[in-house]
């Protein structure tokens, strides 16, 4: 009979796309994934898991660069969020369908943050598409969700490690991935001439916009030698890694797998393959050092 796990992953922007070779691992090694809960871009591939689309949107994420991703990022100058989402979204719609939580094949929940009302938002039930829209709209980055007496945020922003909202059964363990870990980063080899030339097409994307950023905003212009993107991703950082910390000092997983939050910036997606490779072998290493453990 195969182990079951209650998977708890938390929020790390490109950071996330760990979890995908976490999952694979998990599998790999023959273990059950009986429900999820997670936050923010867990919340987004763990809600892709449990549609049974993990693979497509793996592929997808590996192509990102290769097909001009950044054609769908809709910037924007709003004052709630540098990018609207719309277009980045409409194209999440082929992997998150507006399928209800409850119709899953398993329990799952996703985090989100109610500003308005100050306090955490759980979604169970209702639109996946919904819940992880709200659950990655990192505050400053991506625009919130709107409704008639909320305005929902990410997750990670009270509780980037949801695993007080896991559901949970006899004989489980609760596995938890935490993709802000303040450990030594581990680094996969990948094919170094693709790595750079994903790398080259994002950075001259961003080093666009953020030339746009200044013509507009002048007053704005580097004073500290810390560009706008890199303080925006390091305060992000600081905020996830405190709330992960809190998380695992009051719950104690049965087994955590630390990715660290050197291994990229929460910006670099075109790094899909190496972060999931990253979590692969990372999980494998976990793994091989529980099951020591327990034959021991």
């Amino acid at each position: 009979m195969k182990q079951k796990v209650a998977l708890v992953l938390s929020g790390g922007g490109a950071r996330g796309i760990a979890h995908i070779g976490v999952i694979e691992e998990l599998e790999q090694q023959g273990y059950e994934i009986t429900s999820i809960a997670g936050t923010s871009m867990g919340a987004m591939v763990g809600g892709v898991y449990a549609l049974g689309k993990m693979d497509e949107f793996r592929d997808w994420g590996y192509s990102l660069d290769k097909r001009k991703v950044f054609a769908l990022v809709d910037f924007t100058l709003s004052k709630q969020g540098l990018i609207k989402g719309d277009r980045v979204l409409k194209k999440m719609r082929d992997f998150i369908p507006d399928t209800r939580i409850e119709d899953l094949p398993l329990p799952f929940a996703a985090v989100a943050v109610d500003l308005i009302n100050k306090k955490e938002v759980v979604f169970r039930e209702g639109s996946l598409y919904h819940a992880i829209r709200a659950s990655i709209s990192i505050p400053s980055v991506l625009t919130p969700v709107k409704g008639e007496h909320s305005l929902l945020v990410d997750g990670g922003v009270l509780n980037n490690i949801p695993m007080n909202h896991v559901q949970r059964r006899d004989g489980d363990l609760l596995v938890a991935v935490n993709v802000n870990a303040n450990v030594p980063p581990y680094t996969p080899s990948i094919p170094d001439k693709e790595a750079s030339r994903k790398r080259s097409l994002y950075q001259d994307k961003m080093k666009d916009f953020y030339k746009d950023l200044l013509k507009r905003h002048p007053q704005e212009e580097e004073e500290k030698n810390l560009g706008y993107f890199a303080l925006l991703s390091r305060t992000i950082d600081l905020i996830t890694m405190q709330m992960s910390d809190l998380a695992l000092q009051t719950y104690h997983p049965d087994i955590l797998v630390e990715i660290s939050h050197e291994s990229c910036s929460i910006f670099d997606f075109y790094k899909a393959e190496e972060m999931v490779e990253t979590g692969r072998q990372v999980a494998r290493s976990v793994l091989e050092t529980h099951l020591s453990r327990d034959n021991s």
